[in-house]
């Protein structure tokens, strides 16, 4: 871990694993190292998961909201029915730039995860400065440029063959491998190199660097230390 390189402020990243296998609670911890006090960084939250319910601070916005220009995190709980919205928030995105997205289940995006903005989003996104995380279960729903232009893969185990296939088309050696709970495959595109890592920080560690960091994004001073008795 000590040597990882994590994606820089204008990668693209995909996280893919079966439910339960870590790939939320690792995209959370990438999410948590980026540069959202100087951007603001949108989350597309389609479950309404509960971890992002924690993030203090972060700012939940309708997707038919005025996109944020101030730096910090802010979380857009679509509904199905809303594919129009999130494609016109889409392109908004991709239209401003220099604005992070991060896409919780990418399968989920309109016309089933093949949306045209987000497709615009991925393949022009580096000369934009729009940096993405994209989370799916399911590789083989999603739009095939979330696959091939990510320069970051972490990729948890897949129960589907086909899944690994589609995802072990851009890795060496494909991602086959099993290994144990929470640990995942690495490989990082620029410099070709594939290594296995180990369980993130703990969600409440998570959670400790989002507080601190958007405190000092929006001048709030720390939580009071607890006396010991």
């Amino acid at each position: 871990m000590a040597t990882l390189k994590l994606p820089g402020p204008d990668s693209r990243t995909l996280v893919v694993g079966k439910t339960g296998s870590g790939k939320t609670v690792a995209a959370s911890w990438q999410l948590s190292e980026r540069d959202y006090d100087v951007r603001p960084w949108i989350i597309l939250d389609y479950k309404k998961e509960k971890l992002f319910a924690k993030i203090k601070g972060a700012e939940i916005i309708s997707v038919k909201s005025k996109l944020p220009t101030e730096p910090g995190i802010y979380i857009v709980q679509p509904r199905p029915d809303e594919e129009g919205e999130v494609e016109a928030m889409l392109w908004a995105i991709w239209e401003r730039g220099n604005t992070g997205l991060y896409v919780d289940e990418g399968y989920m995006l309109p016309m089933k995860g093949k949306s045209p903005a987000f497709q615009a989003i991925l393949t022009q996104g580096r000369s934009k400065e729009i940096p993405v995380i994209t989370l799916s279960q399911r590789p083989v729903w999603i739009s095939r440029f979330a696959i091939s232009e990510s320069d970051y893969y972490q990729v948890f185990w897949l129960t589907d063959i086909d899944d690994r296939k589609t995802v072990g088309r851009f890795i060496p050696d494909g991602v086959n491998e099993r290994l144990a709970e929470y640990h995942s495959i690495w490989y990082d595109v620029k410099q070709d190199r594939k290594a296995i890592l180990q369980p993130v920080p703990s969600e409440a560690k998570i959670l400790a660097t989002f507080d601190r960091r958007l405190r000092a994004i929006h001048n709030e001073p720390p939580p009071p230390r607890l006396r010991k008795l």
